[in-house]
């Protein structure tokens, strides 16, 4: 409700400006949130139609006060200097609506979204900075939901890339196993967690000894071609790590809808078609000296346009070359698909300078992870001409399929791509690429959907030192002294997702076994995997997505402060205060308006005393309007922040007054209506979190 009174109030406002000051240019109207609820519930900065208007802010300010009229739902303006207009919301009238949950419909842009998060490398168990991915991406899918959008989950498998490849490298070359050994251990439990250890032992083995690389280079050819024993062993691992990959992840119920996997834009020739697509258009081009000769370039983004020569139209542009090709692999590059060029391609000079290159397929012929990229986000806006087999890989217990990508998949499917907008969930480090394949779309001509591509970017999760001693890592001297220790998956050093979870889950349990014995374990051990999932889900949601985290076991599953077990226990209590009364406090929720007048709420939200009450209901209004803030900034932390102030609000609230006791019935049936309407929000809220609140704590 407190969002549609701000749209009406800002419509309004706009109405009236261009109607007194016909022909003017208008900038939009800016509502904020006064610092104290005495000054008001919106604040209304007048400076910026100052100088359209040729008119003093406080003038400006003055007139609309004055002249604008009633407005359903404002009660008072007030002029303050130096050019601010602070309005006051009619209080009965915004918790009349909020009691029967009245929320305006608004208009939903059309087209489906696709967002892309997780997108763990299927070679080893998923580790703590996945998690953050994952959580990011799917609380924004959420978010997208509530506000009533179409929303397509998609989780991207490098299957065939230098991870896996190294993966294989250590089953075949170290440890000297067949396909059919590697076949009896992925059916082992925690297949995941043996990877990872191999993972780490392969990166020294190369280390020991460069050339070892050369084994690197000849896997990642064997795995191209999907008739060798190397891409079946490469499938056996890459299909059992996913499949543990999902199990994770449903843990904290996160799900996904499709799994593109990169041997299907691979052998389903995706890049091929993208190619034929970039060149025509020129947004590759040939680059024939300098560094980066043989290549196919295009411009870097934020660089210019790309150019087929220094100046020259394609008829001006200098005589055309042939090559052959080569499909010689880079030791050292994360490759997918190996494209020769075939003798007789037309090429042309690049004309970009060297500085601005960007190589997207290298001279050897092979393509870089750029390249492929642009591809599948061709076939994520529908503009590839080409498309994937599909088949169900994934049950969850809902009963939702998750479905993957395959060369011939099912008859029947739902249909995936195609789609209106793409948020990306990929950390920071990946911004130079997420924006070129940004201005690669824009280059093909496709404006609108490089304007609805957005690389949600985040930074990485490291371990606070007594978190990562608590893990058992030895640390040195130098380490204990630091504020964080960063991961490394090659190395062997991190925090895998499953221990992660599992140690939280031991943790809160030993504070619910103190705080329950009464209860049986099983439902000790339920009520702890809700605190340890909320506790991590929150953790990870309530910095900004461009901090760095410094994960703590402590910090994270306390029960005070800005923590998730805050929140839950914010919301026990409030259920507690019904079941003490025997009320069933969703029944009471539903009826709210039932158990209190319009005219009892106006008594009790009235007057410099109520400001306490109002302030709750005030920012119990305000869940659609932090959503939507979440959404248009790509900042689920906005969302913590909210949930914490209800939860920081209502604690002070339940301290000061003892609602059961209370003796003037009128009073009592207007704090229950408060503690029903905070709780609602706070359960909606911590929902789009991912956050379940436990019967007790």
């Amino acid at each position: 409700m407190y969002r549609h009174l701000e749209h009406r109030l800002a419509g309004r406002l706009r109405e009236f400006l261009l109607q007194r000051y016909p022909g003017a240019t208008l900038a939009n109207v800016v509502i904020e949130p006064p610092p104290k609820v005495e000054l008001g519930d919106f604040a209304i900065p007048v400076f910026p139609f100052a100088k359209p208007l040729r008119t003093a802010p406080l003038k400006i300010a003055e007139a609309i006060r004055a002249e604008i009229g009633p407005i359903e739902g404002i009660a008072a303006m007030q002029v303050a200097p130096p050019g601010y207009l602070n309005v006051r919301v009619d209080r009965a009238w915004m918790a009349a609506a909020l009691a029967v949950d009245q929320e305006p419909s608004t208009s939903t842009a059309a087209g489906k979204i696709l967002v892309e998060h997780t997108s763990i490398n299927p070679n080893k168990a998923a580790h703590i900075g996945h998690l953050r991915n994952a959580i990011l991406g799917d609380t924004f899918v959420r978010l997208l939901r509530f506000a009533g959008r179409e929303v397509d989950v998609q989780n991207y498998i490098d299957n065939t890339g230098v991870q896996v490849a190294d993966v294989v490298v250590g089953f075949t070359h170290i440890e000297k196993k067949s396909r059919a050994e590697v076949e009896s251990l992925t059916r082992q439990p925690r297949f995941d967690y043996y990877c990872w250890d191999l993972y780490a032992r392969v990166s020294q083995w190369y280390e020991q000894d460069k050339h070892n690389l050369q084994v690197r280079a000849q896997t990642l050819h064997g795995i191209e071609d999907p008739a060798s024993e190397t891409a079946a062993i490469a499938e056996l691992i890459s299909t059992a790590v996913l499949q543990r990959h999902l199990e994770t992840m449903d843990r904290l119920e996160i799900e996904y809808d499709f799994l593109p996997r990169e041997s299907e834009i691979l052998h389903l020739h995706f890049w091929e078609a993208a190619f034929t697509k970039l060149k025509d258009a020129g947004v590759l081009t040939y680059e024939n000296g300098g560094k980066n000769k043989g290549c196919w370039v295009m411009r870097r983004a934020g660089t210019g346009t790309n150019r087929v020569g220094a100046g020259d139209s394609p008829a001006q542009a200098p005589a055309k070359k042939k090559t052959n090709g080569t499909d010689a692999i880079s030791e050292v590059d994360d490759l997918l698909v190996t494209i020769p060029l075939k003798p007789g391609v037309d090429i042309r000079p690049s004309g970009i300078s060297e500085e601005d290159q960007k190589v997207i397929v290298r001279s050897n012929g092979t393509v870089g992870y750029v390249g492929k990229d642009i591809a599948y986000h061709m076939w994520k806006f529908g503009l590839l001409g080409r498309d994937f087999g599909y088949r169900k890989f994934y049950l969850y217990p809902n009963q939702h399929d998750c479905w993957i990508s395959a060369m011939q998949g099912q008859k029947e499917h739902p249909h995936f791509g195609d789609v209106a907008e793409i948020y990306n969930v990929i950390d920071a480090r990946q911004s130079e690429a997420q924006n070129t394949v940004i201005e690669a779309l824009r280059g093909l001509g496709h404006k609108e959907a490089a304007d609805h591509y957005t690389h949600f970017s985040y930074e990485m999760v490291a371990l606070t030192p007594r978190c990562a001693a608590e893990l058992g890592y030895k640390l040195s001297d130098e380490d204990k002294t630091r504020s964080y220790i960063e991961v490394s998956g090659r190395k062997g050093f991190g925090v895998k997702a499953d221990d992660l979870l599992d140690q939280l889950i031991v943790s809160a349990k030993s504070e619910v076994d103190s705080r329950h014995p009464q209860l049986a374990d099983a439902e000790r051990r339920s009520i702890a995997t809700q605190i340890a999932i909320g506790a991590l889900r929150y953790f990870m949601l309530k910095f900004t997505k461009q901090s760095v985290i410094a994960f703590d076991f402590k910090e994270a599953l306390s029960f005070e402060g800005e923590t998730g077990p805050y929140a839950q226990y914010a919301v026990v209590r409030a259920t507690s205060i019904f079941k003490k009364a025997a009320i069933d406090p969703d029944t009471f929720c539903r009826d709210i308006a039932g158990n209190i007048s319009g005219q009892d709420l106006a008594k009790f939200l009235e007057g410099e005393s109520a400001d306490e009450f109002w302030e709750l209901w005030l920012a119990s209004a305000k869940t659609s309007y932090i959503v939507h803030q979440c959404i248009s900034t790509t900042e689920p932390a906005y969302l913590a922040k909210h949930a914490f102030q209800l939860a920081q609000l209502f604690n002070t609230f339940y301290h000061r007054h003892p609602i059961l006791s209370e003796s003037d019935e009128k009073r009592k049936q207007f704090l229950l209506a408060t503690v029903a309407v905070v709780r609602r929000e706070l359960i909606r809220t911590l929902a789009v979190m991912g956050i379940t609140v436990p019967p007790v704590m």
